[in-house]
């Protein structure tokens, strides 16, 4: 689908034209890559670093904790490359140092080469300098080290008059099945992108998005596909936990006002237009927006607060949610999380007392005895550990996003156990 991009100068989002003339600065890019993260992917991309001006590297740590990102610009070598899949890169980009020497140490699924070629040949340092290589030469030399390639077409860079669809089809095919092809340079609306995802091909946005040529809903919604007479879109609302809370329908305008607004906006059939909670109270901030492989349906991923989804005042109109998520949310709710009285409304007031349970219940699960009573202390020892949590404000899908970021890592350590004090 779309891969909007942040290219970064000077800590602000930029775009330029033919990676030479700035065109847009468009500020801090933290609210952007927020916006823009909620359809997938983005594209952080260190125009100072591969310049050889400066470094964006602060920015782009605060982005990676904002959105998913693919982290490009200035990487030219395994340990820099190394350094972004550990922060937190869902994938790194190589541009002049995607070669197979460097390649073939890093893990391949996580790994994009740039290549950027003008009327078909590729050039490199910063679309200066003519490699005398043909875009098919580099792409067969470099397709069984990398996961993606991302082909800019220099000569329609920030031009927005048209991206040749042919030629990223013949593409993409050179690269064969299990490499993703992205590509960017001159994509003039959002009908170009839907006939790309139809090809199994992305489109790195920046141009177009920043100047209002089209926007995020108009691409994703290019993507889509219904069998429905009313040209609606079934949507599922998940939590933040991806558990299914409701089913409702999207269309262009519910859609627009989701991702422009990020909150949880559908299309009522009886009332057109439906920002969830407007009247009840029973808001959702939108975290994500996903279609299926069919690209028939989609998928919202929300925060959702007060009551929940149902108009039966239940948090999903599939009845009460339960386990650890239902657990981790009536305790950070002051509201649910203790009756007077009661033993979880001593731990809240009683620091000691919990620190001490925490540890107890630790040891305990170390010494279980079968497998009933380790679940019994597991058990213990989460609830303990989840009323900690709640006393510091700290949210279950807090946790479940840092062991994400976690897993990203490619760096790993022995993890031997500190000596006791």
């Amino acid at each position: 689908m779309i891969i909007p991009s942040v290219d970064l100068q000077n800590g602000h989002a930029v775009q330029l034209e033919r990676g030479k003339d700035l065109k847009i600065d468009a500020g801090d890019p933290r609210p952007i890559a927020t916006k823009f993260g909620r359809v997938g992917e983005i594209a952080v991309i260190d125009l100072d670093a591969a310049m050889g001006t400066g470094s964006n590297a602060d920015t782009i740590t605060d982005l990676l904790r904002l959105a998913p990102c693919r982290v490009g610009g200035g990487i030219r070598d395994v340990d820099t490359a190394i350094k972004w899949l550990d922060a937190g890169a869902r994938k790194v980009i190589l541009g002049t140092a995607a070669t197979p020497a460097i390649l073939r140490e890093l893990p391949r699924d996580r790994i994009i080469a740039a290549l950027d070629a003008e009327h078909g040949e590729v050039v490199t340092h910063g679309w200066k300098t003519k490699s005398g290589r043909s875009l098919e030469d580099a792409i067969k030399e470099l397709a069984e080290y990398v996961g993606g390639f991302l082909i800019t077409f220099v000569e329609n860079e920030g031009t927005m008059t048209g991206l040749d669809t042919a030629r990223a089809e013949q593409l993409r095919d050179l690269a064969g099945e299990r490499v993703k092809l992205t590509v960017a340079g001159g994509v003039k609306d959002a009908e170009e992108i839907g006939k790309l995802d139809a090809l199994g091909i992305d489109a790195q946005i920046g141009m177009a998005l920043y100047s209002g040529r089209f926007g995020l809903a108009d691409a994703v919604a290019s993507c889509l596909t219904t069998d429905r007479d009313d040209g609606l879109w079934p949507t599922i609302a998940c939590d933040e936990h991806g558990r299914a809370i409701g089913f409702a329908y999207s269309n262009l305008e519910s859609l627009n006002a989701a991702l422009e607004e990020g909150i949880g906006a559908y299309h009522s059939r009886r009332r057109g237009l439906w920002r969830k909670g407007a009247t009840s109270g029973d808001t959702q901030e939108l975290v994500s927006v996903r279609a299926d492989c069919d690209r028939d349906a989609l998928r919202f991923v929300v925060k959702q607060a007060g009551d929940g989804f149902c108009h039966l005042k239940s948090w999903s109109c599939f009845g009460e949610d339960d386990g650890l998520p239902r657990l981790a949310r009536r305790l950070l709710d002051p509201a649910t999380r203790a009756a007077p009285g009661s033993y979880t409304a001593r731990l809240f007031s009683d620091d000691d007392l919990l620190d001490k349970k925490i540890a107890e219940e630790a040891q305990e699960l170390i010494d279980f005895r079968d497998r009933d009573n380790l679940i019994h202390e597991a058990a213990d020892l989460l609830y303990f550990t989840l009323v900690k949590l709640a006393k510091n404000g700290v949210a279950l899908s807090e946790i479940e996003r840092h062991l994400d970021r976690k897993a990203l890592k490619v760096t790993r350590r022995k993890g031997d156990a500190k000596p006791n004090a």
